[in-house]
């Protein structure tokens, strides 16, 4: 029996979700071929993205082991790609040990991800870019608090117990709100008066949420505000330096402490290869997935820019997104494969949850041409379930 390989890379989301739908086809694949499924990825582990903000308030692993999400006879193999080899089939890739590798493959689903958006090294702060500087966060806060609680001047007291989100999309959302009430059981648990804890959310926006409509936005800023969130709406921080947020306007924050939340972007690696991309650095695919130009290369998630073929709106970069583009390409990989019409791209219906601290979240969606939103331990319980779901914790 003839044996092919197919190669996923990356571990994200998007990879993950690809390898369990490939993984079904090839289980039950038909003739005389025999499939070998291989994830590469660099990291000795997956990780939930979407929890970056946990390490920074709490001592949360957020590392999943491969053994434990991927499917049986599934083989990983730890490496940074550094170019697609199309003439010859295969990856290179950089091992763990440095050495330079080769992968071959008759079929290639590249699901490289996204990087975080980062700052310039001047504007100061912190950035939430992966569990390591979660943790920088977390430490510096803390550390914050306690020099607080033995300071006798109240405007160095104050600064110290203040901390500035700069982003308002969800992951600045997100982590505002977890900040809030994680530097608030702290501040008590010293003896400060919690209520003298300020967390500030920058938003570039005239509003939060601007993919839901204006009621959304507004319900969502009540609910930041009852966590001990306040908003800055239409407000751009330029840099961070000396416990104090210079704004655009000239004014200035008095903070211990700047996280830079300023979302995502493809992942830089791929404008180091021969593919076909986008101004903004994705990879251009057709309807199916199909990587433009290449032959038997697929690419969804954060890194390809997928279009529905009936409004013209491009994906965004979420895991909302990439779960079902991931659950549609094992159909189309299959139907390729036996030359039969594949299924096109869909978009997601219009539904978004927010977790908003411990037990707290905000679901909305729009169904039936009606605006339906939820809010409270409910939505929070969605929230937790599509976490889990996401990172293949959850069938």
């Amino acid at each position: 029996m003839k044996e092919r390989t197919c190669v996923v890379w990356g571990g994200g989301y998007a990879g993950i979700h690809a390898i369990k739908a490939i993984a079904q086809w090839c289980h039950n694949a038909e003739g005389n071929e025999r499939w070998r499924l291989v994830l590469i990825d660099k990291s000795p582990h997956h990780v939930r993205k979407v929890l970056l903000f946990r390490p920074a308030v709490e001592t949360e692993n957020i590392a999943v082991p491969w053994q434990q999400i991927l499917p049986e006879h599934v083989q990983y193999v730890q490496g940074s790609v550094r170019n697609v080899d199309d003439a010859h089939k295969c990856l290179v890739y950089q091992d763990a040990e440095g050495n330079d590798q080769q992968l071959p493959y008759e079929v290639l689903v590249i699901a490289a991800g996204s990087s975080i958006r980062l700052p310039q090294q001047e504007q100061g702060g912190f950035t939430l870019a992966d569990a390591a500087s979660a943790a920088r966060i977390r430490t510096q806060w803390l550390a914050n608090l306690k020099q607080a609680a033995v300071e006798t001047h109240a405007s160095k007291r104050q600064q110290l117990m203040s901390a500035a989100v700069v982003g308002g999309g969800i992951t600045g959302i997100e982590t505002a709100a977890e900040l809030a009430y994680a530097m608030k059981a702290e501040a008590a648990r010293l003896g400060l008066d919690a209520g003298h804890v300020r967390v500030h959310l920058l938003n570039k926006q005239q509003r939060l949420f601007v993919e839901g409509p204006t009621k959304a936005s507004r319900k969502l800023d009540r609910e930041l505000a009852a966590c001990g969130v306040t908003i800055h709406h239409a407000c751009e921080a330029v840099r961070e330096a000396g416990g104090q947020l210079l704004l655009a306007g000239g004014d200035q924050l008095p903070v211990g402490l700047t996280i830079w939340a300023l979302g995502l972007v493809p992942n830089p690696v791929l404008r180091s290869m021969a593919l076909p991309l986008t101004n903004d650095g994705q990879i251009q695919v057709d309807e199916c997935y199909r990587v433009h130009g290449l032959s038997n290369v697929y690419s969804i998630g954060d890194c390809a820019h997928i279009v529905d073929p009936a409004s013209g709106k491009a994906d965004r970069m979420t895991c909302k997104e990439a779960v079902p583009q991931a659950q549609r390409l094992g159909k189309i990989i299959r139907a390729d494969q036996a030359g039969h019409p594949a299924p096109p791209h869909k978009p997601v219906m219009d539904t978004f949850v927010i977790g908003l601290g411990p037990g707290r979240g905000l679901l909305w969606t729009h169904k039936w041409g009606l605006d339906m939103i939820i809010t409270g331990k409910l939505a929070y319980k969605i929230k937790s379930y599509v976490w889990d779901y996401a990172s293949l914790l959850k069938g």
